[in-house]
Parts: structure tokens; sequence; C-alpha cells
């Protein structure tokens, strides 16, 4: 069976806009992740960015991730890429991320827990677009190499049909966007980190780190 090619889709999407500029109500996890998917979109698009990401487990270091976002946005707009680009910060809400991975905990990165991980962060984007009459939602976590971009599309379909609300597909990762990404990191001199943002894969990164020292 043949994979589908979301990043494809997404450049048909565009193809037919022919001068229109949709309203776009876009999760984005970090200012990484989302510098070459804002700098990709925003040409086409009427972008909000929608900060919403109660996995990540200490305050601090989601304070870290907002200002960068926000910092990122704002040199953008400074320079003229494509259409303004606005913000919208999401409610602070980590009781959230555990009460929708109560019971696998124990998963490891890319299994059942960040699955539904996607799903909390989607909803809520999903609710707000249709709320605030969007014309489509999507988001910028299918750049990453550790993410799961089919299962991101297939959740963001279920949450299409659900809300009647048209969801943008996408496979970010291609046509080299994450090293676009990495590159626009160091140009902008983005905080980086190297974990998702929650305790578990935290732990997880500290482990890897420990074995590969002893070895």
């Amino acid at each position: 069976m043949n994979q589908k090619n979301y990043q494809k889709e997404l450049d048909n999407i565009i193809q037919k806009l022919q001068g229109r500029v949709p309203r776009l109500f876009l999760h984005s996890c970090c200012a990484p992740c989302s510098s070459y998917v804002l700098e990709y979109l925003c040409p086409f698009f009427d972008i909000t960015v929608f900060y919403y990401n109660p996995n990540i487990s200490a305050s601090a270091e989601y304070k870290k991730r907002v200002e960068e976002q926000k910092r990122l946005i704002a040199a953008y707009n400074a320079e003229g890429k494509g259409h303004p680009i606005k913000i919208v910060e999401g409610d602070y809400e980590p009781e959230r991320f555990y009460e929708a991975v109560n019971g696998y905990e124990q998963c490891g990165e890319g299994s059942e827990r960040c699955f539904r991980c996607f799903d909390l962060r989607l909803r809520e984007t999903a609710r707000r677009a249709k709320e605030q009459g969007f014309d489509y939602f999507g988001t910028t976590l299918t750049i990453s190499p550790l993410k799961n971009a089919a299962k991101l599309n297939e959740i963001g379909l279920e949450l299409s049909w659900e809300f009647k609300m048209p969801w943008l597909p996408s496979d970010f990762k291609k046509k080299n966007g994450y090293k676009r990404s990495v590159e626009l990191s160091v140009q902008y001199e983005l905080y980086r980190q190297d974990f998702c943002g929650c305790s578990f894969s935290k732990a997880e990164r500290m482990s890897q780190e420990r074995t590969c020292v002893k070895a």
C-alpha cells in the first residue's frame, strides 16, 4: 500500500489558492520547528500561531520556549516575510497532559503516549480554530524526524471530521525542511531543546546520555 504524501497534498492546496489568503490557525511546538514552517507558509496564509503545549512539564522551560517563539515571530514580521504573523498563547495546564497520558507513562518515545499528547494539543487547536472562524488548522510537529507525520495527519483528519474544520496536511521534514529549520535556528540564534518537553522524554534522554557515557 502506497503511503500518502502529505507534503504533496499541501503543495496542491497552495497551488489552488490563486491569490486567496486563507486564515490558518497553526499549532506550534517551539520556535526552531516553526522557523521553516512559517517561512514556507506565510507567503500564502494569514497565520495565527497557537502556542499550546501542556506537555512541557517545567514552567521555566515552558516560559523559555514561548518567549523564543514570540521573538522569532517578531523578527519575521520586522523583515516582512510574507503576511504578518500573529500569536496566541494557550493556557499552560500540564495537568491536562498527565490526565491524557495516564496509564501510558512508561511507554517510550513515539508510542501511544505521544499519540495521546498529539490528540490533546491538536484537539484544542481545532476547537479554537472552529470557534474563531479560521479556514484551516494545522501543526508544525510534522517537521521533526522524531514525530510520526502519518499519525499526526491521521489525528488531524479525525479532528477535522469531528469539528467540521479543514485540516492542513503536511510533512514539513520533506524538501529538506528539517535541514532548513536547523539553518534558521542558527541564523536567529534560537534555543534548541533536546527533548520534546515532557518529564518522560527528558528522563529517557538523560538515560540515553548516561548509557553513552558508560559505553
